[in-house]
């Protein structure tokens, strides 16, 4: 019976996440689902990525949590579009769903929208199991959370386009080995296309926001029908 359950609550998430595809190629809007533990350091990517496009392309972002709004409020600071999900309400769900997701979307103008963020809750394990209706899915893994971690939480990491591993300006200080943390990426997904950078000194920044322009271009620049 539990199965069954999973099964057709995934089912029904995986409706709306293609309604919500439909909507975003529509509109032309490059949609990214970024994923992590707690404190990797998701929002602060975001807001130095933020910086740096805003003046070159519409941005704006869905935030996941399940209580506050402390990240919105972060983002917000940089004049763009925030749409704030909680889910304490829903008792506390772990991970975004397409129809939370459906949902914000209604309360932003699509049709200004080119490159939206969605800042998944903080979690390894039940963002992995829910599409949203994205292009690309983004793991974020800092450096301090060890070389372990593709291992132990292989969907995550399997499922995913891209590998941001953060805070690479804490190496010399912790006991990480990244050429072990980049293998075990590799043996989970290797296909997995891995960025080094530090959101704190923007270190690698720029290979990031490299990828990011040439994803939106080989969509819609390079693409006018």
């Amino acid at each position: 019976m539990k199965i069954q359950v999973l099964t057709n609550v995934l089912k029904a998430n995986q409706t709306i996440a293609l309604e919500n595809r439909r909507s975003f190629e529509k509109n032309r809007i490059l949609v990214l689902n970024l994923m992590s533990s707690p404190g990797a350091g998701k929002t602060l990517i975001l807001e130095r990525t933020i910086e740096k496009l805003k003046d070159d392309f519409n941005l704006a972002v869905i935030e996941g949590d399940v209580a506050t709004t402390n990240d919105a409020e972060r983002l917000a600071k940089h004049q763009i579009p925030v749409v704030q999900i909680t889910t304490e309400s829903f008792g506390g769900a772990c991970h975004l769903d397409a129809n939370m997701v459906k949902k914000a979307t209604e309360k932003l103008d699509l049709s200004w929208v080119q490159i939206l963020f969605i800042e998944n809750i903080g979690n390894l394990i039940c963002p992995a199991e829910f599409v949203l209706g994205e292009d690309k899915k983004i793991i974020v893994l800092s450096l301090t959370e060890g070389e372990d971690k593709p291992s132990k939480y292989p969907l995550a990491f399997r499922i995913s386009d891209l590998l941001l591993i953060n805070k690479i300006d804490l190496l010399p200080h912790v006991d990480t080995d990244l050429d072990v943390l980049l293998q075990n990426a590799q043996k989970v997904n290797s296909q997995l296309f891995p960025i080094k950078l530090s959101a704190k000194t923007e270190e690698g920044l720029e290979n990031w926001l490299n990828w990011l322009v040439k994803e939106y271009q080989s969509r819609f620049q390079n693409n006018s029908s």
